[in-house]
C-alpha cells in the first residue's frame, strides 16, 4: 500500500502573545508587572489606562481576562476589552476578536463577524489574520467561497514567513486551485514551512519526494521528512514511515520498525494504521500471530468506516479467527465495505450469497455482486460469476445483469 496523505485546509487559530514592545510609562510598568507575575499591579494599571481609552491597555486587559491572570477567567470580559481596542484599530485586538467570534467564546459564534475582524487585522499586515482569512475564503465560512481570495491571503501571510500559510500556499499549487497546477512551486512553499519544523509541511514534503512531484523521486528524502513529522506525533507521517520500513523504500526493510510506527499512528486513531496493525497481527510479522489482537485493530478501523477494515473484520467473522464464527456478522461488515465500492468485498459478499452464509442462498444477488466486482477489475469475481451462472437460468442471469447495471447507474446497491 502506498503511503497516504490527506491535503487539508485546517484553520489553526491561536491567540497572539501579549508581550509586545510598549512605550515608557504606566503601560510599560503594567507590562513589567505582568511579566514578573505581579498580576494585581498589572491589572490595576491596565484598568486605569483602559478606562481612559488606551487601546493597547484595553488589548492587554482583554488578554488578562482571556488567560485568567490576576482575575477570574472570563471570555465575555475578554471580548469586551478586545472589542474596545479593535474598534480603535488595534490589529492584535482585531485578530483576537475574530478568534473569539470564530470559536464562540465570550460572544455568540459568528463566522461573518470573525471574517470581518480577521480582514481588518489582515489589512494591517497581521500574518496570522491573513492566513485565517485565507482559510475562511477557501472553506466559504463567513464569506463567499473564493479560491482566488484564499490564494491572495495565503500568499501575503506566506511571504511574511508564516509556516501554516506557506504550507497551504503549497497545497494550492498541488491542487491547481486559482492557479495552474505547479508541483515545483508547491515544493518551494511547502519546503519553507517544513524547514520551520511545521509537521504537516514535513509530511507533505515527504510525500512530494515519495511521488517524485516537484522534486526528483527520492525515497531517502521522503523517509527523512516523514521521520521529522512522525517524531512530532503526526499520525499520517507515522503511518507513512511504517509503510516505508515495511517495504524497504528509502530505508532498510524492518518489520519491527514498521510495527512500532504503525502502533503509534494506530493509537492516535488513524484508521489506515489500525487496519495495517491488524494485518501485522493477522499475518504474524514482527509479532506472534494473534487473531484476537488483529480483530481488535480491524474493528477500530472498521468502526471509522474504513472499507479495508470492514472487509477484514468481516473476513475474521467468516473464518472464526479471533472471534466466534458468525456468518451474519461477517455479512454485516463485508456489506459495509462492498457498499463503498471495494471490489474484494463485493466479490466476497457474492460468495456469501452463493454459499448461503449469513444470508439466504441467492444466486441472482451473488451474480450481481460478482458482476459489480468484475466491473471494478476483479478477475476472481469474473471466475466466481461464471460459476454462479451455471446454477442460474438465462432469465435469472438477465435479471442479475440488470441489477448490476442499475446499481452502477443509480447507486442503489442490491440488499
Amino acid at each position: 500500500m502506498k503511503p497516504a496523505l490527506k491535503y487539508t485546509f485546517a484553520a489553526v487559530i491561536l491567540l497572539l502573545s501579549f508581550a509586545a514592545p510598549v512605550a515608557a510609562g504606566p503601560l510599560e510598568d503594567a507590562t513589567g508587572a505582568d511579566d514578573r507575575g505581579d498580576y494585581a499591579t498589572a491589572l490595576r494599571l491596565l484598568r486605569e489606562l483602559a478606562d481612559q481609552g488606551n487601546a493597547r491597555a484595553q488589548f492587554k486587559l482583554g488578554g488578562m481576562y482571556d488567560d485568567g491572570r490576576g482575575v477570574a477567567q472570563n471570555d465575555a470580559e475578554a471580548a469586551k476589552w478586545f472589542g474596545k481596542a479593535a474598534e480603535q484599530g488595534d490589529a492584535d485586538a482585531q485578530y483576537n476578536l475574530g478568534v473569539l467570534y470564530f470559536a464562540g467564546q465570550g460572544v455568540a459564534r459568528n463566522d461573518v463577524e470573525a471574517a470581518k475582524w480577521f480582514r481588518k487585522a489582515a489589512e494591517q499586515g497581521e500574518a496570522v489574520a491573513q492566513y485565517n482569512l485565507g482559510v475562511m475564503h477557501a472553506d466559504g465560512r463567513g464569506v463567499a467561497q473564493n479560491d482566488a481570495e484564499a490564494l491572495k491571503w495565503y500568499r501575503l501571510a506566506a511571504e511574511q514567513g508564516y509556516a501554516l500559510a506557506q504550507n497551504n500556499l503549497g497545497l494550492v499549487y498541488v491542487n491547481g486551485k486559482a492557479v495552474p497546477q505547479d508541483y515545483a512551486e508547491a515544493v518551494k512553499w511547502i519546503r519553507k514551512a517544513a524547514e520551520q519544523g511545521y509537521a504537516p509541511a514535513e509530511l507533505n514534503l515527504g510525500r512530494m519526494y515519495d511521488n517524485g512531484k516537484g522534486a526528483p523521486q527520492d525515497f531517502a528524502e521522503a523517509v527523512k521528512w516523514f521521520g521529522k513529522a512522525a517524531e512530532q506525533g503526526e499520525a499520517v507521517a507515522q503511518y507513512n514511515l511504517a509503510v516505508m520500513h515495511a517495504q524497504g523504500r528509502g530505508v532498510a526493510q524492518n518489520d519491527a520498525e514498521a510495527l512500532r510506527w504503525s502502533l503509534k499512528a494506530a493509537e492516535q486513531g488513524y484508521a489506515l494504521a489500525q487496519n495495517n496493525l491488524g494485518l501485522i497481527y493477522d499475518i504474524g510479522k514482527a509479532v506472534p500471530q494473534d487473531y484476537a489482537e488483529a480483530v481488535k485493530w480491524y474493528r477500530k478501523a472498521a468502526e471509522q468506516g474504513f472499507a479495508a477494515g470492514e472487509l477484514n473484520l468481516g473476513r475474521m467473522y467468516d473464518n472464526g479467527q479471533g472471534v466466534p464464527q458468525d456468518y451474519a456478522e461477517a455479512v454485516k461488515w463485508i456489506r459495509k465495505a462492498a457498499e463503498q465500492g471495494d471490489a474484494e468485498a463485493q466479490s466476497h459478499l457474492g460468495a456469501m450469497y452463493a454459499q448461503g452464509h449469513g444470508v439466504q442462498r441467492d444466486y441472482i444477488r451473488a451474480y450481481t455482486w460478482f458482476n459489480l466486482a468484475a466491473m471494478a477489475g476483479s478477475q476472481r469475481a469474473v471466475n466466481n460469476r461464471d460459476i454462479a451462472a451455471q446454477h442460474m437460468t438465462p432469465a435469472e442471469i438477465a435479471e442479475a445483469q440488470k441489477l448490476a447495471r442499475e446499481s452502477k447507474t443509480n447507486k442503489q446497491l442490491p440488499q
